[in-house]
């Protein structure tokens, strides 16, 4: 099964399926991140390859848990796998390190890939309640995902996120374009792709230890990050917290052109 072949089966999420959470919180605002769970990967891997056409397995190599989930292929009746490991969490960490293993590997089959190409998100506390508790400041409110556009590369270029009453926080507008080049989903509304879908962009995540082990961006590189951080108001956690690296000065060339990339699209901080 090639990567074209691949690409082609996968369905695009829809909005109701794509949850947010706060990367980052600051008395100016909060950034959002993009995720989805371990159900909408299953609905997923039931919808394409059905019930009995895949299925997943645990193995913990050097101390961490991976997953491999497995297609079964009509074409050569065999069955084609791709693993990811896990990452711990604060609590429940065999549970949190089984469900991120999974996710992962869903990943790697296509799976949500697209999230990768969204935007910062920063709500501005103009439009959002934020409360400060002892040195930490912290935003209860909760956030959805209304809608969401994709372009024929597979990647987000319109999406609208509104709070729990409502209300419009942020507001991504696509470019216009032809009705074959983007495809738009709400809530609840269908998001399946199009036979003339082109292939999806690789956006793998990337591995932390062979992150920090590529050359770091220059001087003038990130005196040009810090420009569209301040900006945006975009916050030096929230970019390592979405690319997964330890330190920004380390991260590669191709982070870099990402992180760039998705501030290009991220409108100024209000004044």
């Amino acid at each position: 099964m090639d990567n074209k072949k691949e690409s082609s089966l996968i369905r695009l999420l829809r909005a109701d399926e794509i949850e947010c959470r706060a990367a980052s919180v600051s008395e100016k605002g909060v950034s959002l991140l993009l995720y989805k769970d371990a159900r909408v990967d299953q609905r997923i891997l039931d919808e394409t390859f059905g019930v009995f056409g895949w299925k997943r397995s645990h193995q913990c190599i050097d101390g961490n848990l991976y997953c491999t989930v497995e297609v079964y292929s009509r074409e050569t009746g065999e069955w084609i796998s791709k693993q990811d490991v896990g990452t711990n969490g604060e609590q429940q960490k065999e549970k949190s390190q089984a469900s991120d293993s999974f996710k992962r590997a869903c990943f790697n089959w296509g799976i949500g890939r697209e999230l990768y190409s969204a935007p910062f998100i920063w709500i501005p506390a103009a439009k959002t309640a934020i409360s400060k508790k002892g040195d930490k400041y912290c935003c209860n409110e909760r956030f959805y995902v209304s809608s969401i556009a994709y372009n024929g590369e597979r990647e987000i270029c319109g999406l609208v996120i509104t709070d729990g009453k409502n209300r419009t926080v942020y507001e991504m507008k696509p470019k216009p374009v032809g009705k074959a080049d983007s495809k738009e989903t709400g809530r609840g509304q269908s998001g399946q792709l199009g036979k003339d879908m082109a292939q999806s962009r690789e956006m793998k995540k990337p591995d932390r230890q062979q992150t920090e082990k590529l050359p770091s961006v220059s001087a003038a590189q990130m005196d040009s990050l810090e420009k569209e951080l301040q900006r945006t108001g975009v916050g030096m956690d929230a970019v390592k917290e979405r690319y997964h690296v330890d330190s920004v000065e380390t991260m590669s060339e191709e982070i870099y052109r990402k992180v760039m990339n998705a501030l290009a699209k991220t409108e100024s901080k209000v004044a």
